[in-house]
């Protein structure tokens, strides 16, 4: 790391205490802003790149997905929302919920926490970034758009083939254990769905950054914490009149993830609808009627050579 220079290294070795580093990286960092700062002192306070990455990786994780989910837990045990939940015969009781979420912890504990500590050195190996300054706003967001498209792409065509009958049996099933999702349910799924799915969110930015060798870590930790916010506001169940997709139409959202759940084919997308429009993998009862409407005509224009 760029910060991480013999001098500075010396200038802390002996000092105790995470605070006592953030002082002193900011007295020989004047330039960078608060969170560099506090980014700088916790790898130099912790002494192992790799183990601060692991722990930083896991805890975000950790908070961001329980974290987020939690509203929508309060939303659910509040009668007034329930007009705004799109299928609301079914609202998940605390147990379900309760259910769902020890199952989704020891998933991330025995799944996902071995495969975050191996992130750190496939990331650097393939030229990942960890160091300060952090990369300008600009990047940040034109990466983050190129992952969320890819990632889409990647969802799409798995999911689609995860509903392919001994796939679904065996891997996809468990994931639809809930026809009416809700929050927590983003992350139900099998260990093996866990880990194909998880490549389009992990997998994405490491192809990226070793083409490009332009790809820093807190970059990745943005578009995962928008990512998790996406999967988990998929499968909220709800959707408000102030809800992404009615600003922005190609957004898919709850309203377009709920679909997929009740009937369990079509809308296999993650983040956009283009793909489903595409390839006419669009579910819900409009997509229905258009697609026999359209059959209909072709039936009539053949009839009328």
């Amino acid at each position: 790391m760029a910060m991480a220079s013999a001098m500075l290294n010396s200038t802390i070795a002996g000092i105790n205490g995470y605070s006592s580093v953030f002082e002193e990286v900011s007295k020989l960092n004047v330039t960078l802003n608060v969170v560099e700062r506090a980014w700088a002192a916790w790898y130099l306070w912790m002494q192992n790149d790799v183990l601060a990455t692991g722990i930083m990786s896991f805890v975000l994780h950790e908070v961001v997905y329980f974290g987020r989910s939690l509203p929508w837990m309060i939303i659910d045990a509040i009668p007034y929302f329930n007009k705004y939940k799109l299928q609301n015969q079914k609202v998940p009781t605390w147990r379900e919920q309760a259910e769902c979420a020890a199952l989704v912890l020891l998933q991330h504990c025995t799944v996902e926490l071995p495969q975050i500590w191996l992130f750190h050195p496939i990331a650097t190996f393939f030229g990942m970034e960890f160091g300060v300054p952090f990369p300008s706003l600009a990047k940040m967001a034109l990466h983050i758009a190129i992952f969320f498209v890819l990632e889409d792409t990647w969802h799409y065509w798995l999911h689609r083939a995860l509903h392919y009958g001994p796939l679904y049996k065996n891997i996809h099933k468990l994931h639809h254990t809930y026809s009416a999702p809700f929050g927590l349910v983003a992350e139900y799924a099998s260990p093996i769905e866990v880990m194909l799915l998880a490549f389009g969110s992990i997998g994405s930015p490491i192809i990226w950054v070793s083409i490009t060798g332009d790809l820093h870590l807190v970059t990745m930790y943005a578009w995962i914490v928008l990512r998790l916010f996406q999967a988990i506001d998929a499968h909220s169940g709800y959707d408000f009149p102030w809800s992404l997709h009615h600003f922005l139409p190609i957004w898919a959202g709850a309203e377009h993830h709920d679909v997929h759940h009740e009937r369990f084919i079509g809308n296999y997308a993650s983040s956009f609808r283009w793909w489903d429009y595409y390839m006419d993998t669009e579910a819900g009862p409009e997509a229905s009627k258009k697609r026999r409407e359209r059959k209909l005509a072709e039936i009539k224009s053949k009839k009328a050579q």
